[in-house]
């Protein structure tokens, strides 16, 4: 079967980038190892996901925010930095951004299910879900993929979605720089007593890290934890009422009560950069390119821009009855990610390295640092501008005329 792109995986950044083809009059393979009802509606993996003022336009632009129910979207009007027993943390405040609020949380399985049904509507998608890819080739004459089904596909272009394991960037030679954290996260919906009135916190504590991002619902918020691997089993082991006070500990009590309101999901904390984005017609979009550790809420939204760039790239090229996998297209694409995305990956390492440091010159400098951006309003307003920037981290040099993504 031929197509003019073949995507593996759809997951939200696959999806996002077919539906950004919407109109291209680009032919789209999409392919998926999971069954097309998991992809209707998908399982609540227990992500939220924090979403910029740029990937909140890029989402009304594709068509996904008005396929969101109000209850799956969470403010984000300010944020909070904790380290220690500190009870004042750093404070990040939409006021001094000049904006009514920092950006916006959105639960994972809700992009996904916006995303997929976006998708289903697009005749130029063929979805080929339940298959599995055994092997990939690209060559001078155009890329082939070889499924699990005896199907063969053939396509100028192979983009990889395929998560920041991604056996497709593997399978074309591609390796990628992986930082293991030695962690495991659970995240896990709590109710709470006291209301979190639209503020996210990080608290960098001895011996764990603890994350709070707020829901719609005033008194409920996903909760992230982080631990060594042999303590979360420990925990994970708990009924949901011990679980419940445990949790409540380990925020010191500062948000009262607290009660299980969604399932435990954990995760490893792998953070993934790949050494190249592109190859010959081949091109890598979301995690299978940046993995990010959560720490600055950054993962989704350089994959949003990350598909963004390469689907703005290939209409233009198609639309100019120029080749869609030219070199030069492709290396374009790479650059203007890289410099998006490389130096933010690099200090958000150093940043969790650093916060999850227990030893004694660690934590007197965290501290000094905490103490430093409290006091210097210009740098809490350069953070807040990687949030509510409506050029989503693309370079000024790079910038040009973007042409409106069909609706």
């Amino acid at each position: 079967m031929s197509f003019d792109i073949v995507i593996i995986g759809a997951g939200p950044a696959g999806l996002c980038f077919a539906r950004s083809l919407k109109g291209s009059g680009l032919r789209i393979a999409l392919v998926e190892r999971q069954e097309e009802a998991a992809l209707i509606a998908p399982a609540d993996d227990g992500r939220e996901i924090a979403i910029t003022h740029h990937s909140q336009r890029l989402l009304r632009e594709l068509g996904l925010w008005a396929r969101l129910r109000e209850e799956e979207i969470g403010a984000l009007r300010d944020a909070m930095v904790l380290d220690g027993n500190d009870r004042d943390g750093l404070m990040f405040r939409h006021g001094e951004a000049g904006t009514e609020q920092l950006g916006w949380l959105l639960s994972n399985h809700a992009i996904r299910r916006a995303a997929y049904e976006e998708v289903m509507a697009l005749p130029e998608v063929e979805r080929i879900t339940g298959a599995r890819v055994e092997a990939v080739r690209t060559g001078s004459e155009g890329a082939e993929v070889v499924l699990d089904n005896g199907d063969t596909l053939r396509a100028p272009l192979l983009v990889a979605a395929d998560s920041r394991f991604s056996e497709t960037r593997r399978a074309m030679g591609i390796g990628a720089q992986m930082r293991d954290f030695g962690k495991t996260m659970l995240v896990l919906r709590m109710r709470h007593q006291v209301p979190h009135e639209q503020v996210a916190w990080e608290w960098f504590g001895h011996g764990q890290t603890l994350a709070l991002l707020p829901l719609h619902d005033a008194h409920a918020s996903s909760v992230m934890l982080t631990l060594a691997p042999p303590a979360m089993r420990e925990l994970l082991a708990l009924d949901d009422a011990a679980l419940e006070a445990a949790m409540a500990a380990r925020f010191g009590h500062r948000l009262g009560t607290m009660s299980v309101a969604g399932p435990r999901c954990a995760y490893p904390l792998v953070g993934v950069y790949a050494k190249r984005f592109v190859a010959e017609r081949f091109a890598l979009v979301g995690d299978a390119a940046v993995g990010m550790h959560p720490v600055t809420a950054h993962g989704f939204n350089f994959g949003l821009l990350g598909q963004d760039l390469l689907a703005r790239e290939l209409r233009a090229a198609h639309a100019a009855g120029q080749p869609i996998a030219a070199p030069a297209l492709l290396a374009r694409y790479e650059r203007r990610l890289r410099l998006a995305t490389r130096p933010l990956y690099l200090a958000t390492n150093a940043l969790a390295g650093l916060y999850t440091d227990d030893r004694r010159p660690a934590r007197a400098l965290r501290k000094l640092a905490l103490g430093a951006g409290a006091r210097l309003a210009p740098f809490r307003r350069l953070v807040m501008a990687g949030l509510t920037a409506e050029h989503g981290g693309v370079p000024a040099p790079l910038r040009r005329l973007r042409p409106r993504i069909p609706a």
